[in-house]
């Protein structure tokens, strides 16, 4: 922005504003008086053709762009290509002499980059001709003509230079007919700008025109050369002058943010490859002028007004709060500069913090108070900054900043002429690179501000940048609708994108019948009372043995005065015991609480004392009995026993009643037991039955610990549909080979497996070849986040006709399991993501922001559940249960379970696993909490302070204090 245009702007600005202006207009004017005019080194090159070239140093812009390229040798990121198209009579030599006094004016042009020992140079060739190479096109029909102009236009724009050896500007000419031509520029970026192009083309004009009539050249020598500036910079940023200006951007970007973490969609490369598209962007004409009273309001410019919605809109996106933003400034506050062609352009970052959730007219404010400041210290060369701060350099992302706006300030409209008769139109053109992730250019029209996005293809899809423009118009006409309200709530979505999200995505909330799990086993024990029910290790039980052995167990606990509706706990290894164990307390009416005999004594001790329950079940003598009274309280299962006596009536119970207490990790230290219903586990195979088409022929294992929600979906998938279930014992499961046997002897057909196992099953699959194949019809994957790329030599083994692959993401609070993802080789292939499907057909998942907004397709969300299978809550935690079971905060009346879990929506609908919004891990299926370790550790008087982290060797994750 000119001075000029500064004060023109202060009769709109409130005082205080104008008052701060009006210092920095001093502050600038001060500043000009107290610097020396840039002096114009000698000899120069440029006043003549001398036939030696001449050494001089480099800019400190330029300097960079010679490191860059040295990093990624041929990148076309820095090319600076642009087209214009010439209609009527072409005179070709006066074309030709036109381009020769343009590169002999300016010196930048012939320069050539070379590092001389340590020592990095520009050597500026002497006045040479200038090659202007012909295609001629004419004799091509006319739609083969613009197809071949428009590849020839890419082409050029995309052709790497030589620093060392290449001019930084070359030409082009195409010929399409007698009064048609073509004229193709590509400029290197370290030596020309957006304004050079300007001058470029000014200077063409007047140089034609003159040429074309036979005159000399009409332009004056220009006062400096871009290497004078250059070397003027060196000496003058230095001292007090370069102090001055660190100290603010040290203290403006302290603690600033490394990277802004977009939504992207694809995962960031490990080196840029620059590859890049646009997008075309527009606000309509009312809500541009909105804009604009709401600017005068508030005594802000268009620019800063746009640069706060720009600013709240990647807040939104990326769920950062601090973001910073790249803003490229002419740079030219010397009046000697002005005609050159050179590399002069400064780009500020531009920071805006959000964490107090602060309203959108706070935030210009503050937007507008950040943009000047850094108008009044713009003297500061970015790649000076860069190595003064010390940033962090990576070859996957520019430092500071990774996304770029810009506010064009538009000319007349004027048709532009090459000499009389000859009407130049440059033309707009997409060369496919990008600097950044993401930049936003805009200027503004009759029609409203029109602009375009550019970005990286490598991250970004061109559907997900279209949505981006929608979310910027709909957040900024809320701005303008209601300033005052906070950025955090303006809304994103449209009217369809709300409807898609929240009616079409979210899950179509269907019911399915619900019943007791003992009334659905009891059906098959008397439809097929021979059928084998569970397999263990050297003992088996049909469905009728099996259930003799539960009404046992369940008449002991009514004798020992257990009452429906009581919690009974359960403490088993993995066995045919433990089973039994379960289905005699379920017949009981009663809810079993899993207890793990391996866990700790003093953990066991903490959960019988929680889940508040009188008696306990076990399969061994020594289970309980360190625990003061729990021996004369425990029952044990007892191997071959038969009902005796008269037995009670088997309580009826509803599909409401409590059937388990499973526990999970507390982030306090104290773990919490979730309370789940018969009803919402009948309802999860009802639900699911039409993508795996339970059955009595189907054979499942119980791999997984019963203290781990994933083994009710593995006991209830047989029994509850006549299936058969193989125990596998403890050091089956933890022996990849022993485990892979017994899925081919079993005839296993349905197997249920965290990634992380599965991944230590594949190579010893992969090894047996065709021996011993498994029948396996189905795998299914949760308990933890699934990388799709594991699966690959699996699908490369079996194909597609091998067994279903799905992804089912859960959790304890939901009852087992919330979405479906059935896995192709396409799935897999792409491999980034965990993509977990669609909710199960009784469920609902929303994702909504901190503020409760739900976010757009694409963007990260913490995970709502609603539906059938949300449990009853936290057994004796009403606090914590009213925490994270909670109304709908979208008004739908449903009650929502808080996973603590990020997703988001891809574009067809699918949900997407990203992580967790706090410390919890999951380590084989199991939930950790971090901070219930660190709790632990803490209470060790040795221990000062401690932490808890995940570390991950081989794929498999490890705990490390």
């Amino acid at each position: 922005m000119s001075t000029e245009e500064r004060a023109q702007r202060l009769k709109n600005l409130p005082p205080a504003k104008r008052r701060l202006l009006l210092e920095l207009l001093q502050k600038e004017a001060d500043r000009a008086r107290n610097v020396r005019s840039i002096p114009r080194r000698a000899p120069s090159v440029s006043a003549g053709s001398s036939a030696s070239a001449e050494s001089v140093e480099l800019s400190f812009a330029q300097q960079r762009l010679w490191f860059l390229e040295r990093l990624l040798p041929g990148t076309p990121a820095y090319n600076l290509p642009f087209a214009v198209r010439l209609e009527g009579p072409l005179d070709r030599g006066a074309l030709r002499r036109s381009l020769c006094e343009v590169v002999r004016r300016h010196e930048v042009l012939r320069a050539r980059f070379v590092a001389s020992g340590e020592r990095l140079r520009q050597v500026i060739a002497p006045v040479h001709d200038f090659p202007l190479p012909v295609l001629d096109l004419a004799g091509l029909p006319r739609a083969a003509g613009e197809a071949e102009t428009h590849r020839r236009v890419r082409e050029e724009s995309r052709r790497p230079f030589d620093l060392e050896r290449d001019l930084a500007l070359r030409a082009a000419l195409v010929r399409r007919g007698p009064e048609e031509h073509f004229l193709l520029f590509t400029m290197h970026h370290i030596a020309s700008d957006g304004w050079s192009i300007g001058n470029l083309i000014r200077e063409m004009a007047a140089l034609y025109g003159a040429f074309q009539a036979g005159l000399p050249p009409p332009l004056p020598e220009l006062p400096i050369q871009y290497a004078d500036y250059a070397a003027w910079q060196r000496g003058w940023l230095v001292g007090e002058v370069l102090e001055r200006q660190l100290a603010y951007w040290r203290r403006q970007l302290a603690g600033a943010p490394e990277l802004l973490e977009l939504p992207t969609d694809r995962p960031r490369p490990s080196v840029q490859s620059f590859r890049g598209a646009v997008r075309r962007t527009a606000l309509t004409a009312d809500l541009s002028l909105a804009l604009a009273h709401l600017g005068r309001e508030a005594g802000a410019t268009p620019f800063m007004i746009l640069l706060a919605g720009f600013q709240a809109l990647l807040c939104r996106q990326s769920g950062q709060t601090d973001i910073v933003v790249g803003s490229p400034i002419a740079n030219r506050t010397r009046p000697e500069v002005e005609p050159l062609i050179g590399f002069f352009i400064n780009t500020l970052a531009l920071r805006a913090e959000m964490a107090d959730a602060p309203s959108f007219r706070c935030l210009l404010g503050r937007v507008s108070e950040v943009t000047l400041a850094a108008y009044d210290h713009q003297d500061l060369p970015f790649e000076r900054l860069v190595d003064e701060l010390g940033l962090a350099r990576s070859l996957s992302y520019p430092p500071l900043y990774q996304v770029v706006f810009t506010l064009q300030n538009t000319g007349s409209g004027a048709p532009l002429r090459l000499g009389e008769d000859l009407r130049l139109t440059l033309l707009d053109d997409d060369n496919g690179t990008a600097k950044f992730d993401l930049a936003l250019t805009l200027a503004a029209s009759d029609e409203g501000f029109r602009g375009t996005f550019d970005y990286r293809t490598d991250l970004f899809d061109g559907t997900t940048i279209e949505r981006l423009s929608h979310h910027l118009r709909e957040l900024l006409a809320g701005a303008v609708a209601d300033p005052e309200r906070r950025v955090s709530s303006l809304a994103l979505l449209g009217t369809a994108e709300r409807q898609q999200l929240l009616r079409e995505w979210r899950g179509p909330g269907d019911t399915f019948a619900e019943s007791c799990l003992n009334d659905l086993f009891a059906g098959w024990a008397a439809r097929t009372p021979d059928a084998v029910a569970v397999v263990s290790p050297g003992e088996a039980l049909t469905y009728d043995g099996l259930a003799r052995r539960a009404s046992a167990l369940a008449f002991r606990l009514f004798e020992s005065g257990i009452q429906p509706g009581e919690r009974v706990a359960l403490c088993a290894e993995r066995s045919l015991g433990m089973v039994v164990g379960i289905l005699g307390i379920l017949e009981a009416g009663c809810a079993y609480v899993p207890l793990d005999p391996s866990q700790p004594r003093e953990r066991l001790g903490l959960l019988l004392e929680d889940t508040g329950a009188r008696m306990a079940v076990a399969t061994g003598r020594e289970a309980l009995a360190d625990f003061p009274g729990w021996r004369e309280r425990t029952l044990l299962v007892v191997e071959g026993e038969e009902p005796g006596g008269t037995l009670r009536p088997r309580p009826t119970l509803g599909p409401g009643a409590p059937a388990y207490v499973i526990y999970t990790s507390g982030s306090t230290g104290k773990p919490k037991g979730v309370m789940v219903t018969h009803g919402n586990v009948a309802r999860l195979f009802a639900a699911t039955a039409h993508w795996f088409g339970f059955g009595p022929t189907d054979v499942w294992t119980l791999f997984h610990s019963y203290t781990f929600d994933f083994s009710v979906w593995e006991l209830w998938g047989p029994l509850a549909h006549g299936g058969r279930l193989v125990v596998v014992p403890h050091w089956v499961s933890r022996s990849p080979e022993a485990f892979y046997d017994l899925l081919a002897r079993e005839r296993v057909t349905f197997l249920n497996q965290t990634p992380s196992a599965f991944r230590q099953l594949i190579p010893v699959a992969l090894a047996a070849g065709e021996a011993g194949t498994p029948a396996l019809r189905w795998v299914v994957f949760g308990g933890e986040a699934l990388d799709p790329r594991s699966l690959a030599p699996w699908v490369e083994r079996y194909g597609e006709t091998g067994p279903g692959l799905v992804n089912m993401y859960g959790i304890t609070e939901t009852t087992v399991h919330v979405t479906y993802r059935r896995l192709g080789r396409r799935e897999i292939e792409s491999g980034w993501g965990s993509v977990i499907g669609v909710p199960i057909p009784d469920l609902a998942v929303s994702l909504l922001d901190p503020a409760g907004q739900p976010v757009p397709a694409g963007v990260a969300g913490e995970m709502y559940v609603g539906g059938a299978g949300v449990a009853v809550g936290y057994l004796d935690r009403p606090e914590l249960t009213a925490e994270r079971f909670v109304p709908d905060p979208l008004g739908a009346g449903d009650r929502l379970y808080r996973t603590g879990d990020l997703g988001r929506f891809r574009a067809d609908g699918q949900l997407e696993y990203l992580g967790r919004i706090d410390h919890q891990v999951k380590i084989r299926g199991f939930r950790i909490e971090l901070g219930e370790i660190e709790a632990t550790l803490g209470q060790h008087p040795a221990v000062a302070a401690c932490v808890v982290m995940v570390d991950e060797a081989g794929g498999d994750k490890r705990l490390a204090a």
